[in-house]
């Protein structure tokens, strides 16, 4: 069961950075964040070891959130592109940081944890994060939609969305033309979803220099601590508290 302190240690994972902060219940930091290089590679044992030690001058908490930059299924890594091709298929990385840190943790994509840290809850609204690569997040009405990989989906006959406006496509490219594509992706994304409301986070949002309609909004880069709280208002979102459901024969957990 969970400690009885309602505060969370929200724990955001990048491709460059790991980044860690207390929030109370309603999402407000307390304190300041602490930050250190992703390791590269970075494996599991090495990744877990780094998040204890970056984590242990922090106070007290109760519940951890964390957002992956990868595919997360019931608190297990089915892909992490950003950080070591070896060790993560399937990686119960919820249970291992839960037995590390000794507390219930949750677990999802780093997109999903800044959209809900982004999110009005109305309508069809859409996160996408712009850092090493591009990651997005789809809600309805506030309720998280089933994650898609859009970051690896192609754009153009030899780049994924990952490959166009990623870190490394910026910093080729240059910030101008940069800027061109990631509008362009804005609007495939509307012409896919007819979103109400698309919100852009992510580290690269500081190099933006482009005038959005009303209905995009560039959120704050805390959004991926921040929607940690709102990981933990979901309803029947699996946690290590939980037991892990069943896989069907023959599929991932």
């Amino acid at each position: 069961m969970a400690s009885a302190n309602t505060d969370i240690l929200a724990i955001d994972i990048g491709g460059t950075g790991l980044k860690a902060a207390i929030i109370d219940a309603n999402g407000k930091m307390k304190g300041d964040r602490v930050r250190v290089p992703t390791p590269h590679p970075c494996p599991p044992t090495l990744l877990v070891d780094t998040l204890a030690q970056l984590v242990a001058p922090l106070p007290a908490y109760g519940r951890v959130s964390v957002g992956f930059p990868g595919v997360v299924r019931h608190g297990k890594i089915l892909t992490a592109p950003h950080l070591s091709p070896e060790g993560w298929d399937n990686f119960p990385l919820g249970a291992k940081l839960s037995a590390k840190l000794g507390k219930p943790v949750r677990v999802i994509n780093d997109a999903e944890v800044q959209g809900l840290g982004l999110i009005k809850g109305k309508g069809i609204e859409l996160a996408l994060t712009l850092g090493t690569g591009a990651g997005t997040a789809v809600f309805r009405d506030g309720e998280l939609m089933p994650h898609m990989e859009l970051a690896h989906h192609p754009i153009t006959k030899n780049k994924t969305y990952d490959d166009y406006i990623g870190e490394a496509a910026r910093a080729k490219i240059g910030s101008k033309r940069w800027n061109k594509r990631v509008k362009y992706i804005t609007e495939v994304l509307f012409t896919l979803f007819h979103f109400d409301h698309l919100y852009l986070g992510g580290g690269n949002t500081k190099h933006l220099k482009v005038e959005f309609p009303k209905n995009i909004t560039v959120g704050s880069n805390d959004a991926g601590l921040d929607g940690g709280a709102a990981l933990w208002r979901l309803k029947n979102y699996w946690s290590t508290e939980e037991a892990p459901p069943a896989p069907a024969k023959g599929a991932k957990a």
